[in-house]
């Protein structure tokens, strides 16, 4: 999967996919004039898009994933603190966490997930 960024309308659509996989094509593109107001040349257009990108297939007219929704928002995740953050964790949390307070619980689970992962 070489692009990990998406557009809102491709994020919706791909949450559509990944909610209702695997669809019959034609079944997607009913789905879409439903819910998005989307021709069908629409929906063939922005699922190509995101099939040439790896993220779905469309064979013998069933669309299904290539990458499941989860493993998709991790390595978007990933790219992002690398992109923006110059891949610091704790850099990202600070500007995520930007002045606010954790309550107890969610320190405790920050303490936890970090003993998880902690190397070695």
């Amino acid at each position: 999967m070489s692009e990990y960024k998406m557009t809102q309308s491709e994020a919706r659509f791909a949450e559509l996919i990944w909610r209702h996989e695997p669809i019959a094509s034609g079944e997607l593109v009913k789905l879409c004039e439903r819910e998005f107001d989307w021709k069908k040349s629409t929906t063939y257009t922005v699922l190509k898009k995101l099939c040439d990108r790896g993220i779905f297939k469309n064979e013998n007219a069933v669309v299904s994933s290539l990458i499941k929704k989860e493993e998709f928002y991790v390595r978007q995740s990933r790219r992002f603190v690398e992109d923006i953050f110059g891949g610091s964790l704790p850099k990202f949390l600070t500007a995520f966490i930007g002045g606010n307070s954790l309550s107890d619980r969610q320190a405790e689970e920050l303490k936890k997930l970090i003993d998880q992962h902690k190397e070695g």
